[in-house]
């Protein structure tokens, strides 16, 4: 299968599995605003055990189950589309953290690079 290298950025956004969006999830409102914009693909990461700014542990232990686990939103898209993501999650976020960084991309088996 040929391997095809390419330069990408990667978007990590944590946040809460309670956040919200217009009474929706936000981790859903945020695919299906990646899909909206045709962008590569995004994946939800589900996080065991996690704390952010606000310094509580949120975990999954069934003796003090948590209904806000971490979730991790992870999109790896070329630089235009990433940007034009962006204004959105200003939207659509009232807390949480954004991070965006370079990538190098191995695909085996696909023949267009990433955009």
């Amino acid at each position: 299968m040929p391997k095809i290298a390419s330069k990408a950025k990667r978007l990590s956004i944590y946040i809460g599995e309670s956040d919200q969006y217009k009474r929706q999830s936000l981790y859903k409102s945020i695919i299906a605003k990646t899909k909206e914009l045709d962008m590569a693909g995004a994946t939800i990461f589900r996080g065991m055990m996690g704390y952010g700014a606000d310094k509580r542990i949120h975990t999954a232990n069934l003796v003090d189950l948590s209904s806000d686990l971490p979730i991790l939103v992870e999109i790896i898209d070329s630089e235009e589309y990433i940007v034009k993501l962006l204004p959105y999650l200003d939207e659509m976020m009232e807390k949480g953290l954004v991070t965006i960084d370079d990538v190098e991309v191995l695909k085996y088996g696909i023949k267009q690079p990433i955009r």
